[in-house]
């Protein structure tokens, strides 16, 4: 028997949780506010409690709410979503957070063999470096370090990309049209330098993607090592027919 149904209309665990989404899209709830308990839930929509833990469970696993033994349930922090090739400031922004970056080190490097090769360049061909903390607001979440060609993209070791997307300034200025890239993805754990530029413990859990990343002329443009916080990042796979 389907959880607090009646007929014709709609479920009451999703009127639950589509009172709570709409709350948090008109910013009455914000990421780390309390939100009603099961008791509260029930009581208020007038359904079992059953129906109301119900409706916090799918909500937990979605990521929408985070539930905390002991504490309640609070609003998640917004997760990122890896599913489209988009620059970082575009991933931010498709979940409402605005994005910055610090930069940490911009310049030309040599001896990078394995990057260039893969780049499509020589072994020993000068490359762009560009390391950088990505920001959500004021928290660090994101550590990347990008490489290109030095021959035609020096000009980007002065860029501002405190504030300016890097593909952004590909795209607008340098007249390279990004189409997708080949990624490898795996897990690895913060060492000491990691932990302090994302304040958080050493150890701690990370998403690391490499990225190839190709112009629409099938060209290798930008090799990109990302690591991510693994509790603001996620992995969405679609099946498209």
């Amino acid at each position: 028997m389907a959880i607090g149904v009646r007929n014709g209309a709609e479920p009451a665990y999703k009127r639950i949780q589509n009172s709570i989404r709409e709350q948090i899209e008109s910013g009455g709830l914000r990421p780390g506010d309390v939100v009603d308990s099961e008791r509260e839930l029930a009581r208020t929509y007038s359904v079992s409690l059953m129906t109301a833990r119900h409706a916090l469970a799918d909500l937990a696993r979605e990521g929408v709410v985070e539930r905390r033994h002991g504490a309640g349930t609070f609003v998640a922090q917004p997760k990122i979503h890896f599913n489209r090739l988009l620059g970082y400031s575009e991933q931010m922004a498709s979940v409402g957070l605005a994005a910055r970056s610090k930069v940490l080190s911009s310049g030309i490097v040599s001896r990078e063999h394995e990057i260039a090769a893969r780049l499509g360049l020589s072994p020993n061909s000068h490359l762009v470096r560009i390391e950088r903390v990505r920001l959500a607001g004021d928290e660090p979440v994101a550590h990347e370090v990008c490489y290109l060609a030095a021959d035609e993209f020096s000009e980007l070791v002065d860029a501002p990309l405190e504030k300016v997307s890097l593909f952004t300034k590909l795209e607008r200025d340098c007249g390279v049209e990004l189409a997708y890239a080949d990624e490898e993805i795996d897990a690895t754990n913060a060492d000491h330098r990691l932990a302090e530029l994302l304040n958080i413990p050493r150890g701690t859990a990370l998403l690391r993607i490499r990225q190839l990343i190709f112009s629409s002329k099938g060209r290798a443009t930008v090799y990109v090592t990302g690591l991510y916080r693994s509790g603001r990042h996620t992995l969405r796979i679609r099946r498209l027919r």
